[in-house]
């Protein structure tokens, strides 16, 4: 089949950044971008039915490769139709390659870089450990039995084809910013050789309707980061992802972005892996990102902490602790989501968090993405109606995400629905 293939549409670009809107066309409907992508990481977003995460105006989420395979395994995911009717979202699904998770087993996760722990320290916090990295690919421990494992780049592909995702990523080494150049640049150019043996598999043996994305590595190094993007952007990759470690802290990641979006081919999607913090999300979309995939959302959930527009506290607010068990406010004034039209308050939500009850994380995933939603659709209004700079200025000051409402005045919980005019309330 001929590659790359066009399917993205630019709808609009802010004269002042790299930042676009567009239509991201897959084989189970389109993605409105920039748009975030919400985690099925073992075919469910922790919590929500596949209904909620359409009311709140997602268009597309994300499954794990490397769970999936693990249990309960893409061959029985097969039998059931694919990932799709598996999990019942009839929307796209992007699936990774499962590279970053068996690399975190060597390597440790990014909180451990960040915390300085290793994973032969205990750092991943599993049993599972990567034990060679060839060129075939990847041998490995399963964390759930032990059991020798091994990942390779067809392998990967393979897998992606039987869950039969709308978008697949090519099998890759996410390499962590402490190890060397000399590693880095190793790393970088194996990453590149199995991208050839990815997009060489797909071509012969995956679905016709399966979008491929390559990765761009190359660490903190400039000139190697954007050697790869310059590799990824002349490959036959229909889009593109930024991966690996991005840096020890944040101005360093929109550097390492900054780097690989200067030399991206314009026509062709551009994935940011595993970032979505509010803050990222806005100079992301500065520096060109059409999607964004994080746990961020479900994961402070998950813990008590809700989004509010704060960003001196990151855009958070933790409903724990004991004086918040009297609180009868509610986390945000005037949100439409689930959680604060039905009144849930503060003080009942702490109740929820420390008796373990499963409600309380369930109410505030609804909310956070919510939010995250709202967010994204503000961010397309703004940069259709040529004001993006104006509105990222408003919400890192602490503006809201606008509310939009329907034709009868109704407010959505998150995003409009694909097609519906725009309007605020």
């Amino acid at each position: 089949m001929p590659r790359p293939r066009a399917c993205l549409e630019i709808t609009a670009r802010d004269p002042e950044s790299r930042g676009r809107t567009g239509l991201l066309q897959t084989a189970h409907g389109a993605v409105r971008t920039p748009a975030f992508v919400p985690l099925a990481t073992k075919a469910s977003v922790k919590g929500l039915e596949p209904r909620d995460v359409r009311e709140l105006g997602f268009d597309m989420v994300l499954g794990n490769t490397f769970h999936l395979m693990t249990t309960p395994g893409s061959d029985l995911v097969q039998e059931f139709g694919g990932l799709h009717d598996f999990m019942r979202w009839q929307g796209p699904i992007i699936t990774d390659s499962g590279g970053f998770q068996v690399f975190s087993m060597g390597h440790g996760t990014i909180a451990d870089e960040v915390k300085g722990r290793s994973a032969q320290n205990g750092g991943a916090g599993r049993d599972g450990k990567t034990l060679k990295i060839t060129e075939k690919g990847v041998a490995f421990r399963s964390y759930l039995n032990g059991s020798r494992q091994f990942l390779g780049p067809e392998d990967s592909m393979r897998v992606q084809a039987e869950l039969h995702s709308d978008i697949a990523l090519v099998f890759d080494e996410c390499t962590p910013f402490h190890v060397t150049r000399n590693y880095t640049d190793r790393s970088t150019e194996r990453t590149h050789r199995w991208l050839e043996r990815c997009l060489d598999w797909h071509e012969e043996h995956g679905p016709d309707d399966q979008l491929v994305y390559g990765i761009v590595q190359g660490g903190v190094y400039e000139d190697l980061r954007q050697a790869s993007a310059r590799v990824i952007g002349e490959s036959r990759c229909d889009g593109i992802a930024i991966g690996g470690s991005l840096g020890e802290n944040k101005p360093q990641m929109y550097q390492v972005v900054d780097w690989a979006t200067q030399v991206l081919p314009e026509d062709r999607p551009r994935h940011l892996l595993g970032i979505g913090d509010v803050d990222d999300l806005l100079r992301g979309v500065e520096l060109g990102i059409d999607t964004f995939d994080c746990a961020m959302p479900t994961r402070i959930a998950r813990h008590g902490a809700a989004l509010v527009p704060d960003p001196p506290n990151r855009w958070r607010y933790d409903v724990t602790g004991s004086p918040k068990r009297r609180s009868q406010q509610l986390v945000m004034d005037d949100c439409p989501c689930p959680m604060c039209t039905e009144g849930f308050t503060v003080g009942y939500l702490a109740y929820l968090q420390r008796i373990k009850e499963q409600t309380g994380p369930r109410l505030l995933t609804l909310h956070n993405l919510a939010y995250t939603a709202r967010l994204m659709a503000d961010l397309r209004e703004a940069l259709d109606a040529g004001r993006l700079g104006e509105r990222i200025a408003e919400l890192r000051a602490g503006d809201a995400p606008r509310v939009f409402v329907d034709a009868d005045g109704r407010r959505y919980p998150g995003a409009p629905p694909m097609g519906a005019p725009v309007a605020f309330g």
